[in-house]
């Protein structure tokens, strides 16, 4: 498919205008949560990159970065508390109409959502023990993506983990096939332009720095992994194949 040939940076999203409307922006951060419970792969994630870190005696502590309706990191937090385990998770967007969403929208959730950015936790000193995204990397620009990294890096002393969508013909084809029920919100017009922004492995794997991994999710995702403790650790991005999900 040519319009899916090379990546459409500079494809806007409805959604991130100042000026967009509303009650569709509220539609739209409601519907996230069904969207990503069908498609972003996290009991996956959770499963094999989360949990077999989680303790039960003590804490383990994630941060979210650009957390949207906060819908992944309750998911989290709900998995974890099921399981015994004790995960302590910070969930931030610097957009304060995500951030107002979230709050109010899971005032009940062991979650802590705050508006902020990254670089702001990073000069308070903060740290993790996983840092986590969902659906942000494809938003960046070229030249945003390095200092993104940077600071999700700084961030955590453990394990580092960005999901995000993998561009492809089939993956736009089934999007837009089955995103037809959405109505009243953003979800289905700015996710297809989501998808024309968004990278191959090969192409994310070219723009990540030096000990960033990448991996394939299903369906249809990118995991960019970074493992600070990893001895293994060369300075070498790899695709290392199927992450299950």
């Amino acid at each position: 498919m040519e319009l899916l040939r090379e990546r459409a940076a500079d494809a806007v999203e409805e959604m991130d205008l100042p000026g967009c409307d509303p009650a569709r922006l509220e539609r739209t951060y409601a519907q996230f949560a069904l969207v990503n419970r069908a498609v972003s792969g996290w009991r996956g994630i959770y499963l094999r990159q989360l949990r077999p870190r989680l303790r039960a005696g003590s804490a383990t502590t994630l941060l979210d970065i650009g957390c949207g309706g906060g819908d992944v990191p309750v998911r989290l937090s709900r998995w974890a508390a099921r399981d015994g385990l004790r995960l302590e998770i910070t969930a931030i967007d610097p957009d304060p109409r995500a951030s107002r969403f979230a709050m109010e929208r899971h005032r009940a959730a062991r979650v802590t959502f705050r508006q902020a950015t990254a670089s702001g936790l990073a000069r308070e000193g903060s740290s993790y023990d996983f840092v986590v995204s969902n659906h942000v990397l494809h938003h960046l620009a070229a030249d945003e993506l390095p200092e993104f990294l940077a600071e999700s890096a700084k961030l955590c002393h453990g394990r580092v983990i960005h999901n995000d969508l993998r561009r492809s013909a089939v993956a736009y084809a089934l999007f837009f096939a089955g995103s037809w029920p959405f109505t009243g919100s953003y979800i289905r017009k700015d996710g297809l332009t989501s998808i024309r922004r968004s990278y191959t492995a090969a192409e994310l794997r070219a723009a990540a720095p030096p000990g960033w991994n990448v991996a394939r999710h299903s369906p249809y995702r990118n995991l960019l992994i970074l493992d600070k403790n990893a001895s293994t650790n060369t300075g070498t991005n790899t695709d290392k194949g199927a992450a299950g999900g």
